[in-house]
């Protein structure tokens, strides 16, 4: 049974600029379309330039100093009504995902449930905003440090997270007292146009956040380059994180950058198959794999090695695929075309290396799927590790499955790949679990659970090519986006031999 999916018009769409919805300087639009119905047009945004980008962030640069001033408690208020206003929205945000992303709606109303615990973490961090006192070297001398916001932020966000990304890079930023020039994922700009509208109904004052939509080639590196640009947080491949943390680097820019994952599954003999196959299934076939934190590579132990793929292979077949509306569906469509035919190709990849395609590997057959970028969930045994399928980000639904001959050679393929972003173990040893918390090169650990999620208050990113700059959420977040000050203040009311190094 199909929910009935949101009837959202084919209308245009504008950019948000000191405080108006206005048209871009190219006069021209592009649209998207619905991935489980690629034949449905949501609708028509603003393919802007430069010169739009430059207006948004000479916007947020002209507001800096009133919402600088604007004392923190307050600003975390504004946070606190879009929360509650995030609650009453729920239901329009989450069908809007689904239909402009595909993921199914219960992974959307869960994505929903995650910007909400964000922003009321972040409402009260503007209470907490707290500096330290430390003693000093000399008498009569009082030495505390304060947090102080950096200015204009640029945030650019990706398709796979439409809401929640944004929600966890905006309100720090807004809490701390940045003014901000956000530029969303070119095919999931309604999410972050229903974000901005409930900002702006929260009370955030005019220039503080303005949203520019359109191409990476223009609209976000105008974000990267331009001078007024103080930091730069983007969540986005490693390539373009890479090149983006070059060139702002090189301008002193702080950056932060939330980029890929090749993230490992380690199954030891003596774990419980049931809870790893489940874990398995949700983190590699859930959300279409279209999460940083996929399961996207199995290794496990040769002894159950058998055992465990036969009862991996009964659990994937029974995963529903259907529209992101469908009542109980497991699987629904890649985000775009662009998706649908990189999976593909990494499919196809796979087979010419030698491995076995044990399931899937398709375009499902029906009407129902025709329209859609549907791919079926596919699994590969007779993986090696240097296979591209065991080495590369395929950001789908494809699940590599390679054998150890026991935990330390189990660690090191997990190691073997450039990512290190998330990774999990299945075992019931506890120095086993210790020593892979030691040994792997991750950012995020699971014990006995998917290598998928996080929490609003604990601290988000990878290591080594899955990310740079420092982490995001919880209170980490803020200290990306404030600067640090330290402060002398001597009250001896004399004169004194100054000491400084």
């Amino acid at each position: 049974m199909s929910k009935a999916p949101l009837q959202i018009e084919a209308q245009v769409y504008y950019n948000y600029i000191r405080g108006e919805w206005v048209k871009s300087s190219s006069g021209k639009t592009y649209h998207t379309v619905n991935p489980a119905n690629k034949n449905q047009i949501l609708g028509y945004f603003q393919e802007s330039t430069r010169e739009d980008a430059k207006l948004g962030i000479q916007a947020a640069h002209d507001s800096f100093q009133f919402w600088r001033d604007t004392p923190a408690p307050i600003r975390g208020e504004v946070l606190f009504k879009a929360w509650i206003l995030m609650k009453e929205r729920a239901e329009e945000l989450a069908r809007t995902m689904t239909l402009e992303e595909g993921k199914p709606l219960a992974d959307a109303k869960g994505e929903v449930k995650r910007s909400l615990n964000v922003l009321e973490f972040m409402a009260g961090e503007g209470r907490r905003l707290v500096g330290q006192t430390i003693p000093s070297e000399l008498k009569n001398n009082f030495a505390y440090t304060i947090k102080k916001p950096l200015g204009v932020v640029a945030i650019i966000t990706p398709w796979n997270f439409p809401l929640a990304i944004a929600t966890w890079k905006i309100s720090p930023a807004l809490v701390s007292g940045n003014t901000v020039a956000f530029k969303p994922a070119s095919s999931t700009p309604l999410s972050a146009i229903n974000l901005v509208k409930l900002l702006v109904d929260a009370g955030l004052p005019k220039g503080v956040l303005n949203m520019v939509t359109g191409p990476g080639g223009t609209v976000g590196m105008e974000l990267v380059e331009n001078p007024l640009v103080r930091a730069i947080s983007v969540t986005g491949h490693t390539e373009t994180g890479a090149m983006i943390y070059e060139k702002a680097s090189r301008m002193l820019k702080k950056v932060q950058c939330e980029m890929g994952g090749k993230n490992a599954v380690v199954v030891l003999e003596d774990a419980d198959l049931d809870l790893a196959v489940e874990g398995i299934v949700q983190g590699a076939f859930g959300s279409t794999g279209q999460r940083c934190t996929s399961t996207s590579r199995v290794i496990v132990e040769e002894k159950i090695k058998d055992i465990f793929v036969r009862r991996l292979l009964e659990r994937t077949k029974r995963l529903k695929i259907a529209d992101g509306f469908t009542e109980g569906v497991d699987v629904s469509p890649l985000a775009s075309d662009s998706q649908f035919n990189k999976v593909m190709s990494y499919i196809e990849v796979g087979k010419q290396e030698g491995a076995t395609l044990l399931y899937g590997g398709k375009k499902p057959s029906g009407a129902e799927y025709e329209n859609g970028y549907y791919v079926e969930p596919s699994i590969f045994t007779d993986v090696r590790p240097e296979m591209r399928i065991a080495q590369e980000e395929v950001f789908g639904p494809v699940l590599p499955i390679m054998v150890a001959k026991d935990s330390d050679e189990a660690i090191n393929i997990a190691n073997s790949v450039r990512y290190g972003l998330s990774a999990s173990i299945y075992t019931n040893d506890i120095t086993k679990a210790f020593k892979f918390t030691d040994m792997i090169e991750v950012g995020m650990i699971h014990i006995n659970s998917p290598t998928l999620g996080g929490e609003a208050q604990l601290p988000f990113g990878g290591i080594k090519a899955s990310g740079v700059g420092i982490r995001e959420q919880g209170s980490k977040a803020i200290e990306f986006y404030t600067d640090e000050i330290v402060v002398y203040v001597d009250y001896t009311g004399r004169r004194r031999e100054a000491k400084f190094i």
